[in-house]
């Protein structure tokens, strides 16, 4: 297994180097709409820990981050009306990880709807708002 890079673009996001639509945030974690997304509403958890995937975060910053994606989770599936979720987490180049911060996906879903390919394609600044308003209502409402 190779090491943490600080230069990944999630590293970036956390030190304010790049932008993105914030959802949630506590000491431990941040919550921000992924710009890629293969679901209106798609939402990425990742640790402020720096761990290269699951295989090398210590396990009371997995617990915290475990908290994080049920309580994103909840808001997700609240804010966009969505039947379901997907929650997905992959490691490693083999596993389908791309970009090596340790990142969890909450997808909601809808029956009959599948998701979109992952296509590189980045959605419109205002959609990502949209939905993250939702989501972030929701978080509010509890």
């Amino acid at each position: 297994m190779s090491s943490y890079d600080s230069n990944n673009v999630f590293a970036k996001i956390l030190r304010g180097e790049l932008p993105c639509e914030r959802v949630y945030e506590d000491e431990h974690t941040l919550a921000f709409m992924d710009i890629m997304p293969r679901a209106d509403g798609h939402v990425l958890v990742i640790p402020k820990t720096p761990a290269r995937n699951i295989l090398d975060i210590p396990a009371e910053d997995l617990a915290r981050l475990a908290v994080s994606v049920q309580k994103v989770a909840r808001a997700v599936k609240k804010g966009m009306a969505a039947e379901g979720l997907t929650i997905q987490q992959f490691n490693e180049s083999a596993g389908g990880q791309v970009v090596f911060h340790l990142h969890v996906h909450i997808l909601p879903r809808w029956k009959d709807v599948p998701l979109r390919p992952h296509t590189g394609e980045m959605a419109p600044a205002e959609t990502l708002k949209a939905h993250a308003e939702r989501i972030r209502r929701a978080l509010a409402e509890g």
